[in-house]
């Protein structure tokens, strides 16, 4: 550490190495890429105690730094958290490989073949907090999708992050490929994040993965195009057509599985009138799990609520926390979530079909659900392996983000000494 560059020296040649990375990535065999992937989870293995050991420093010092139960929680990397990651390795390693696949293709009277196919982005870079088992998704993704990735994590998870990327630089260098593909900032200096945002020269992309503020201050002071979520405000509307044993075990699910994770359910909205019935079962059930709940007008009289301020509604707790509301019918929770709502994960508990036919179709959450748990808006759920954060945004990605999302697209055009009149 002592002999280290000065951090922008230290970032621009981190950024040349994984450009001139991305460069040999971008056409390599997909087998090359599964080898890395499966020698990678096999290394992470074989040095979980290790990584667990630098764990225990990483914890120590959140410890230290105050951090909330929940972002502890985060934090923690146990034996069965480790064989997670591994699975997600592998699980990433066996997937199709989605550079060069053809999206479409058709031909031209001209007598011009043309094929949209997929290619990698190039580089990217992640920047994320106290979670460390995205220095394995990140990594493991950006490889499958032929990128080359620049890794940033917080401070907290410095040593974590440090021990999983060495057992990715195994991955790699057993395949032959290029070490410098999955690369970490070896600094807790947060100016290394200030020059990440602006190296457009060396840099595609940029995807946070944090608290609203990490996230708030990306997408403020990037010149890189950003993939992010800025909040996991997750709303849950109980219809007047609910199942109420579907219901409870969706909703407790929702809020208790996990609370600091971005689907957990933050808001419940009820149909007024199920409110004596479904309504104050969910709520006696959530605070007898421990949950406080934020009751609106019509819903205080439940015993153990605290009375709703105006603030907790559009409000991220990742705690056991909820907010909960009477809405007149489904239109009142749509205008409720369209006015509080982060568009990240909405969910609807009804047996009427038309009901979740128009939640569905006159909301434009990245992730909309029936009758099951928001806890299940993650990538590893959604089939992907893993993911490198979840998108909001309207424009290239949207959702959970895995190695497809990773690639954008070029055209291939083939003709026969073809000549335009």
């Amino acid at each position: 550490m002592k002999d280290m560059a000065p951090i922008p020296e230290l970032m621009q040649a981190i950024g040349a190495r994984a450009r001139a990375a991305a460069a040999e990535l971008a056409f390599a065999r997909p087998e090359q890429k599964q080898q890395a992937l499966e020698a990678a989870a096999e290394a992470l293995w074989e040095t979980r105690a290790e990584v667990i050991a630098a764990n225990a420093e990483d914890m120590a010092f959140g410890r230290d730094k105050g951090l909330s139960p929940a972002m502890m929680d985060r934090l923690m990397l146990d034996e069965a958290r480790i064989e997670g990651i591994c699975t997600g390795l592998r699980a990433v390693a066996a997937q199709d490989d989605p550079v060069g696949a053809v999206i479409a293709e058709w031909d031209q009277p001209s007598g011009l073949h043309i094929r949209r196919v997929r290619t990698p982005l190039g580089v990217v870079g992640v920047i994320y907090e106290s979670r460390p088992n995205v220095t394995a998704d990140a990594g493991a993704l950006c490889l499958k999708s032929g990128n080359a990735v620049i890794l940033r994590g917080g401070s907290e998870s410095l040593n974590s992050a440090r021990a999983i990327h060495a057992a990715l630089v195994q991955g790699l260098r057993a395949a032959g490929l290029p070490e410098d593909a999955i690369q970490i900032v070896p600094t807790r200096d947060r100016a290394a994040v200030s020059e990440m945002l602006g190296m457009t020269e060396f840099i595609d992309v940029i995807v946070p993965r944090g608290g609203k503020g990490l996230v708030g201050l990306v997408q403020r002071e990037a010149r890189v195009p950003v993939f992010a979520h800025l909040e996991g405000i997750v709303h849950i509307f109980v219809d007047a057509s609910a199942d109420p044993v579907k219901t409870l075990d969706v909703v407790l699910n929702a809020k208790t599985r996990r609370t600091g994770v971005c689907g957990a359910a933050e808001c419940l909205l009820i149909h007024e009138s199920v409110a004596e019935t479904i309504g104050q079962g969910v709520i006696r059930a959530l605070i007898d799990a421990g949950v406080t709940v934020h009751a609106g007008e019509g819903l205080q009289g439940i015993e153990g609520t605290v009375p709703a301020t105006e603030d907790d509604w559009g409000h991220e707790y990742l705690d056991m926390e909820i907010a909960a509301k009477l809405v007149p019918d489904i239109d009142g929770a749509i205008a409720h979530i369209r006015a509080f709502g982060s568009g990240h994960t909405d969910c609807i508990m009804a047996e009427d079909p038309a009901a979740a036919a128009r939640f569905f179709e006159r909301l434009d959450s990245a992730i909309l659900m029936h009758n099951a748990s928001t806890q299940f808006a993650d990538g590893g759920e959604f089939g992907m392996g893993a993911e490198i954060g979840i998108a909001t945004g309207k424009m290239h990605a949207r959702g959970p983000v895995g190695a497809e999302q990773l690639t954008s697209f070029k055209y291939l055009v083939t003709g026969d000494g073809t000549t335009r009149a």
